[in-house]
């Protein structure tokens, strides 16, 4: 019987994750030469290559791929053990795995982190930020234990509880005449100037929805891979930009814009907080959904998508307030 030790498959799935010997080394804090002998030991007794190897990055096998997954559960299996082995005398106790995207992890963060740590101190969170789609990805597979996003999610393998919403406003340039008497009305042409997210971050096509009687046209030439990027790019004049409310009231950083409302009703996003359907750990999501409403303010929300419902997919929370929601794209 072909048998790895645990370490092993933590090494395959590092280097699995990253593509790269250098990078998984230190991910799970070895040397890169001590990573590359339990790679090799593992593909000697496997008596076949698990990576291709060549040139700046490694490529998974289609033997490596087949194996994948049944590591990555083995491993998710064994990290639940020891969640439950360490969270035995009471919840939000361990490691907890929370991924979280761009748009909204700088300006909750600084507000969610001195909570937790004043009221569960036996708490590791372990933080992940990303797009929403690999955030999906690594909390199906079992690498995260939950992640904040905004919805729509869909995937039979997710539930999900709103935790607040967040309406849009328009950044532009301090001084700019074409905003001088705002709100502004989303079939504005001065809208043309949008300036957007690159491809697979949500709020590129949330702003896209906002505008969708305009078409941007600065998009062709610029976009950005951070939000505080655009923010800079519209205080020298480059274009104006979609701002969420949570980003308006936490980053006073960048001078040179203001910031000017949608005319009513204005259109928002919905945050949520996502974990696996029959997680070990769904009781301290929600314990956690509920802390994030509280510091936002938010109240709780009518309904809880659930995908284990047959009519999950027909859900809709019950909206708070009498705006358009914004689609999430990914």
């Amino acid at each position: 019987m072909i048998s790895f030790t645990i370490r092993q498959m933590e090494y395959f799935e590092a280097l699995a994750q990253v593509g790269h010997f250098g990078r998984a080394a230190a991910q799970v804090g070895v040397t890169q030469p001590a990573l590359s002998a339990q790679i090799a030991e593992m593909e000697q007794r496997l008596q076949c290559r698990l990576f291709e190897r060549g040139g700046r990055h490694v490529r998974l096998t289609e033997s490596g791929r087949q194996l994948q997954p049944r590591i990555e559960k083995l491993l998710n299996d064994l990290r639940d053990l020891g969640s439950v082995a360490q969270r035995g005398r009471s919840a939000m106790h361990g490691q907890f795995r929370l991924g979280i995207i761009p748009t909204v992890a700088p300006y909750l963060l600084p507000r969610l982190l001195p909570e937790l740590r004043a009221h569960y101190p036996g708490l590791q969170v372990e933080l992940r930020e990303a797009i929403t789609g690999t955030l999906k990805e690594e909390t199906v597979s079992g690498r995260l234990d939950g992640f904040v996003a905004a919805l729509p999610i869909e995937h039979p393998r997710l539930m999900w509880e709103e935790v607040f919403t967040d309406r849009f406003l328009l950044a532009v340039p301090k001084d700019d005449p074409a905003f001088a008497s705002p709100p502004v009305q989303t079939e504005s042409p001065a809208l043309e100037r949008l300036m957007l997210l690159e491809d697979g971050h949500c709020m590129r096509e949330q702003a896209l929805a906002v505008c969708g009687k305009v078409r941007p046209v600065a998009m062709a030439n610029y976009s950005a891979t951070s939000l505080t990027t655009l923010l800079h790019m519209v205080a020298h004049g480059h274009g104006v930009t979609l701002i969420p409310e949570i980003a308006a009231n936490a980053d006073k950083a960048v001078s040179d814009l203001k910031v000017v409302p949608f005319a009513e009703p204005a259109p928002m996003r919905r945050i949520c907080l996502v974990w696996r359907v029959n997680s070990s750990r769904q009781d301290e999501c929600r314990m956690l959904a509920e802390i994030v409403r509280g510091i936002t303010g938010s109240r709780r929300a009518e309904k809880r998508h659930d995908q284990a419902d047959p009519h999950a997919g027909e859900h809709q929370i019950a909206e708070r307030e009498d705006r358009p929601a914004v689609p999430d794209a990914v």
